[in-house]
């Protein structure tokens, strides 16, 4: 059906009680801007109302995907991940291993003056000092001098790195003397707090 323009002239003769005689034309016309009215009316009191909502879910949906892959490359890479564990535990349970028990700690003090004898050092101090408490360990300080040489002195140290308990050295300082040269230093020794809260309670048992 052809659109007549000329019969948009007849709009201000339209009898609206009679809608269904109207020209093509003015129908179409009508027609068009109800709908654009209603758009307009469902664009403002429906629409622009969702469109923050909107927003967030788009934000949402954003943050999930992330959450997603970074769950889908750590399923991806759980075995990886389960070895890197079991690692980390084999290598924390020999680090316990090699800290002294409440029972080896006086034989500690045993080695160490094995070490320095056989290094050819002289020992003169030779003691416990106080522990002190760590959040997850408790560290056992020995206070240290010995007489010797410079040679003497790096086999001691040596010697001591390679005991099978974890010994560690600290406050180096050596003094010339008159019958020889003196090294001052403290050596400290580490035992778990887990250790400890046993040997504690294996006393209160007792």
């Amino acid at each position: 059906m052809k659109f007549d323009v000329a019969k948009l002239k007849e709009m201000n003769e339209l009898d609206f009680e009679n809608v269904a005689l109207w020209p093509f034309e003015i129908k179409t016309v009508v027609a068009a801007v109800l709908a654009i009215i209603v758009g307009i009316l469902s664009y403002h009191l429906i629409i622009s109302a969702k469109l923050p909502v909107l927003d967030q879910a788009e934000l949402r949906e954003v943050e999930l995907k992330q959450q997603f892959e970074a769950k889908y490359r750590i399923a991806v890479n759980l075995q990886a991940y389960e070895d890197q564990l079991a690692r980390i535990e084999e290598d924390f349970s020999s680090m316990l291993k090699s800290l002294p028990t409440s029972n080896e700690t006086p034989g500690l003090l045993d080695d160490i003056t094995y070490v320095g004898t056989t290094a050819g050092l002289t020992f003169r101090v030779l003691n416990w000092q106080n522990e002190v408490p760590k959040e997850f360990y408790t560290e056992l300080p020995i206070e240290l001098e010995v007489q010797g040489t410079y040679h003497e002195f790096g086999n001691f140290v040596s010697s001591i790195a390679g005991l099978p308990r974890i010994v560690t050295l600290h406050d180096f300082e050596i003094l010339s003397e008159a019958d020889g040269l003196k090294l001052q230093m403290q050596a400290k020794t580490y035992r778990t707090a887990v250790a400890t809260t046993a040997t504690q309670a294996a006393g209160g048992n007792q």
